[in-house]
């Protein structure tokens, strides 16, 4: 019997959020199982809505304040007190997701997280004694130069002069003045929730993984690459980085490299589920479950490289949970993440990609409803029996 279901999806990018997503398939499971326990747990992964759901778990509260966005212009931007008042939560994505950038201006070359410096500028203006930044659905590539500009390090290329915003512009780069930056930043615990398997350089780099999910040509994606290691360079030798690797590292390439340009101020990377999990108490939830639905954008080889559903399937499974898995898109390797027992597409028919954004709620109920019909029509299946190590159907009357 499915009497408890836990559902713990991500968000749909530039479509729904992870609360969004969370109801959406609530309503199909009603559907379904009309008096069933259901645990709406929608995770965040750093990116779009981290801030508010963290805030909403411990009783903290949404700030509000304006800050430049990915593309220059200045923006309603937030970051998040948690409960307690000594933590303070940016969300990158809240002044540089991808969702800020608009379609026709997508240059990863060009936009800048000069906006989170301004944020976690801000964040120090409250008093707390650690910050919290959560990477994810960033628009950007600049290594974090704009944010280490807004804190107040300088950028400087061989005359002299500062460099402009954007990450093509570090190829320019030729030396660092980190004598301007924000003192307090020595005071407090800056930690960053990221996804280890990022990072900034190298054939596995930001530039050639995420550059053209950002906007970037080939071209582009090169002279992003040369950029972002002559950054890495720089950065190590004159942020006097002592043991880190900020071109290969585990979380340096989070964000389009904010990872790393955080990292030469001190901040610790860390896996991103490890930080944020804990406050939402997902594993006492999961063990509870008689079922876990899961969800997200796209399900293919990605997946377990750090993505929600690959980390609630691991989970479940230590206390023994069944897992299913729905997606906007079944890609390579949907059938393979481990500890998912069933993946579901949500699209009925094959769409333009606008109609599939505009009606995602729509679908994604209708397609929890469709999978947990099946689910219910296995459980009355009639139960076979095992005989000489052959299955053999049992005899209906």
């Amino acid at each position: 019997m499915l009497n408890r279901v836990v559902v713990a999806p991500s968000g749909f990018k530039e479509s729904l959020s992870a609360e969004a997503a969370a109801d959406a398939i609530a309503a199909g499971v009603r559907r379904v199982l009309p008096g069933a326990d259901i645990d709406l747990v929608p995770l965040v992964d750093g990116g779009e809505g981290t801030a508010l759901a963290l805030a909403a778990a411990t009783g903290g509260r949404i700030v509000t304040t304006a800050a430049t966005g990915p593309v220059g212009e200045t923006i309603a931007a937030h970051f998040a007190l948690l409960g307690g008042g000594d933590t303070a939560v940016v969300e990158m994505a809240a002044v540089a997701g991808l969702s800020l950038v608009p379609h026709g201006l997508r240059d990863p070359g060009a936009t800048t997280t000069y906006g989170v410096g301004e944020l976690i500028r801000a964040a120090l203006d409250t008093g707390v004694r650690r910050i919290l930044v959560g990477c994810g659905d960033s628009g950007t590539s600049d290594g974090g130069a704009g944010a280490l500009q807004a804190l107040g390090a300088r950028l400087l290329d061989a005359e002299g002069r500062e460099l402009p915003h954007g990450g093509r512009e570090l190829t320019r780069l030729h030396r660092i003045d980190p004598t301007g930056l924000d003192p307090r930043l020595t005071e407090v615990e800056l930690l960053v929730a990221c996804n280890p398997y990022n990072v900034l350089c190298g054939e596995r780099g930001v530039a050639r993984v995420f550059g053209p999910q950002k906007g970037a040509t080939p071209a582009q994606v090169e002279e992003l690459s040369a950029a972002l290691e002559n950054w890495a360079f720089v950065l190590t030798r004159d942020a006097a980085v002592p043991d880190g690797d900020l071109r290969s590292g585990p979380g340096t390439g989070a964000s389009g490299g904010l990872g790393a340009g955080l990292a030469a101020l001190g901040a610790r990377l860390l896996p991103r589920f490890d930080v944020l999990l804990d406050h939402l108490d997902l594993d006492t939830r999961l063990a509870r479950a008689d079922l876990v639905v899961t969800a997200e954008g796209a399900l293919d080889l990605q997946t377990p490289r750090g993505k929600v559903p690959a980390e609630v399937a691991r989970r479940a499974k230590l206390h023994g949970r069944p897992v299913l898995a729905l997606a906007g898109t079944l890609g390579e390797g949907a059938g393979d993440v481990p500890g998912v027992d069933a993946c579901h597409g949500i699209l009925p028919a094959p769409m333009e990609l606008a109609e599939a954004l505009l009606r995602a709620s729509e679908l994604l109920t209708d397609a929890t409803e469709r999978a947990l019909r099946m689910i219910v029509l296995g459980t009355r299946l009639p139960v076979q029996a095992e005989v000489s190590g052959t299955q053999r159907p049992s005899s209906v009357r």
